[in-house]
């Protein structure tokens, strides 16, 4: 395995050949908006991913099907918030605040680390993966201090690929911890959720957060759903707008390994953690002309409600002085004859 180092003042807007092997092939560009990107090619498709940008995976195409949320931006656009870029795959949401802001917190949406600018980013290459890591220091004056250390691991001729994350606090007092791998997947009609989770698991989400504008059918809508089994097929895009929104909460009570699926056609799309690092996940479904978003799979540390929902419902994390934590999602697609998974079944 080999260490390459990336710089800004290195990438150009000519597409630029950095390495490549009989399984990868690896090129560095940047945007007509100025922002730099990373593309990762095995056989089996390609990552985009914005090193010097949260470290967010902008694009993942693999099997011949697009992952990736239908969006309204053609390209990332330079920001500091994620609603200024909502274009993704796959962002990091935190890390000291996360989720959907109440008035009365005092931060954006999903935090600040979605968009933070890396302090370094490199590449560590072999004949069997590539990794793209990244280093972020958070430093505010009489208030916390961390270090965040993500990190996108693609092996030869796979389709699914892992995203990781370590954060340690570097302050002399404890840190409040909120973190979601929020996996932006796309929405396709008739696609089947499944998972090794009972449906019991699963609840509503019963605020309506302040982006959220109403109307009178999906309050009907939503209103039904509070009382049947969560829906597994995406067969009624009409009713995803705005938003339908599942909590499932202490997921280590069902198993150790959370595993769920989304099949589309003769693939299914995968999303696999470990609930020790995530207790929490939240499924989010959005169908409109703009957006269309089937993220049947968020992992995360808490409910993405805003930072005083968590500490209300005593599920914020706290990292002691000099305390480490890691966290790693598997994520991607493969054909449905490979999944562990059934994604075939049918709801009542």
């Amino acid at each position: 395995m080999f260490t390459l180092p990336l710089y800004k003042h290195s990438f150009s807007k000519e597409r630029s050949l950095i390495a490549k092997s009989d399984a990868f092939e690896i090129h560095t560009f940047v945007y007509n908006s100025g922002v730099h990107a990373i593309e990762i090619r095995n056989a089996k498709g390609h990552l985009i991913i914005l090193p010097f940008m949260g470290q967010m995976v902008w694009h993942a195409e693999f099997l011949g099907t697009n992952l990736c949320m239908k969006n309204m931006f053609r390209e990332p656009k330079p920001a500091k918030t994620i609603v200024e870029t909502y274009g993704c795959f796959a962002f990091h949401a935190g890390m000291i605040r996360m989720g959907c802001p109440t008035p009365q917190d005092d931060h954006v949406l999903h935090g600040e680390m979605p968009c933070a600018t890396m302090d370094s980013a490199w590449l560590e290459i072999s004949d069997t993966s590539v990794t793209i890591k990244g280093s972020y220091e958070y430093l505010m004056g009489f208030g916390d201090h961390y270090l965040a250390m993500p990190s996108v691991t693609l092996a030869a001729d796979a389709s699914e690929f892992d995203i990781g994350m370590v954060v340690r606090n570097l302050a002399s007092k404890p840190m409040p911890l909120q973190y979601m791998c929020h996996i932006n997947a796309t929405y396709v009609e008739g696609a089947v959720m499944s998972q090794n989770l009972p449906d019991e698991a699963f609840v509503l989400r019963q605020s309506v957060p302040a982006h959220v504008r109403p109307t009178e059918q999906w309050l009907a809508y939503n209103e039904a759903l509070k009382t049947a089994a969560p829906f597994g097929i995406l067969d009624k895009p009409q009713l995803h707008d705005p938003e339908i929104v599942y909590f499932a909460d202490s997921i280590d009570r069902y198993t150790q390994r959370a595993e769920l699926a989304m099949a589309i056609g003769d693939k299914c799309l995968i999303t696999e953690f470990d609930t020790k690092e995530f207790n929490h996940l939240t499924r989010w479904i959005l169908c409109n002309s703009d957006q269309q978003v089937a993220a049947f799979a968020l992992p995360a540390t808490c409910r993405p409600e805003g930072f005083l929902a968590a500490k209300a419902s005593d599920t914020l994390v706290y990292l002691a002085a000099g305390e480490e934590r890691s966290f790693s999602v598997r994520t991607g697609i493969r054909e449905l004859a490979e999944s562990k998974l059934f994604c075939g079944r049918s709801d009542e």
